[in-house]
């Protein structure tokens, strides 16, 4: 049997230059809760994407969890959440016995503002700075955007949207870490830096990687003091310790900041290399009859986290998941968009509205590798491995 070389999908790109920052942590002894590193690593994001603050915690997840808890989120609420996500995005909806209300997606694969608008307008009434919900009878208090896989939401329009009802904004921007706005009201805004407060995730597969690990931004000062008080479990009183609410074990450790603080000045250089490669496949791609890579907005600088590949099996002579099988088994690491988050067990009772396009999406595309550490030659591989069709038998 042929050796295949192994491509992976997404993997972290690490310099022995994080070996002083770790070895720092080891003989000083702060490898957890405590140390300059984490300060340092909030302080770098913070001047990064230009907000006065921000603060750490343990990964994007719990970011989100905190985020809608200092929001007032609670049992009853009901959050509008996309259903073209990673389920971690919803799943802290539940966490507070809230429950979200699905929408669909728009080209990019964001979140449909016009379908948005609609439900808001023609489901919902408002009165008395509420949405409600002509269905359920709740009140609706917020909006989770996620720009999916760094290419950015249309936010200018639910910004519009959140002044006329007076919602909550939390943007999921864990994907997006150094994407922004070229054109319109919020050129030169960072996405997670718009809405009311924003979250980022430094998990293995993302741009930049603490191994773990989570962020949270926000303008209003108030809102980030909460998050870190709830954060280091609503401690009060060090000595005594005293706890004056429900908190959560949500820090992020000192060895993971150790990593972050040299992984974001290689921010730019990453972005860089994921752009010369995106544009590599889009070169070759659009000679591919049957397949299309999905491009990322020309009025915003991305950060081309994930390359997204929609494959037409009437043009191409396979499908999807055919494909996804003989890519695999080259070692070229691909994977299938993920199931629609309303699709998903724990969310079957809860209601959705017009979901149409996100079906197209998750039956037709696959992400393929997209590694900030990618050589040409490896982007090479895969695209004669587009280009065969695929005929090699799996073995």
């Amino acid at each position: 049997m042929k050796e295949f070389k192994v491509i992976p999908l997404s993997v972290p790109n690490l310099s022995s230059d994080i070996l002083g920052n770790i070895q720092e942590t080891i003989e000083t002894g702060w490898v957890s809760t405590g140390g300059r590193f984490i300060k340092e690593f909030e302080e770098k994001i913070a001047k990064y994407v230009g907000v006065n603050r921000a603060v750490s915690c343990q990964s994007g997840t719990a970011g989100l969890h905190l985020a809608l808890r200092v929001l007032d989120i609670g049992a009853g609420d009901e959050v509008i959440v996309p259903t073209l996500t990673f389920i971690a995005a919803v799943n802290p909806v539940k966490y507070l016995k809230a429950e979200p209300i699905f929408m669909d997606c728009d080209d990019t694969l964001n979140m449909d503002m016009s379908k948005l608008e609609d439900f808001l307008e023609n489901r919902c009434t408002y009165a008395n700075e509420k949405v409600i919900n002509k269905r359920t009878g709740r009140q609706i208090k917020a909006i989770v955007v996620v720009h999916v896989f760094g290419n950015l939401a249309d936010m200018e329009k639910l910004m519009d949207i959140k002044g006329k009802y007076n919602l909550k904004i939390i943007e999921d921007a864990t994907e997006a870490l150094g994407s922004y706005y070229l054109e319109g009201k919020y050129a030169g805004k960072y996405c997670g830096t718009i809405g009311d407060i924003g979250v980022y995730s430094f998990n293995a597969n993302k741009i930049i990687t603490t191994g773990g690990g989570g962020m949270v931004v926000s303008s209003n000062e108030k809102l980030l003091e909460r998050v870190e008080f709830l954060g280091l479990q609503a401690k009060t009183d060090s000595l005594y310790s005293i706890h004056d609410d429900i908190g959560y074990n949500y820090r992020m450790i000192n060895i993971q900041a150790a990593f972050g603080v040299e992984q974001i000045h290689r921010l730019e250089s990453f972005i860089e290399a994921k752009i010369r490669n995106y544009n590599l496949y889009k070169e070759a791609i659009k000679n591919i009859e049957g397949l299309t890579l999905l491009p990322f907005r020309t009025d915003t600088r991305a950060n081309y986290w994930f390359y997204s590949v929609i494959v037409d099996k009437e043009k191409y002579g396979i499908d999807r998941d055919e494909l996804l099988r003989k890519l695999n088994s080259r070692n070229i690491q691909t994977r299938p968009l993920w199931r629609l988050t309303h699709k998903q067990k724990p969310y079957l009772d809860n209601q959705s509205f017009k979901i149409e396009k996100a079906f197209t999406f998750e039956e037709s595309l696959i992400n393929i590798p997209c590694s900030t550490n990618l050589r040409e030659e490896d982007v090479e591989i895969v695209i004669d491995a587009l280009k065969d069709n695929m005929q090699t038998p799996i073995k």
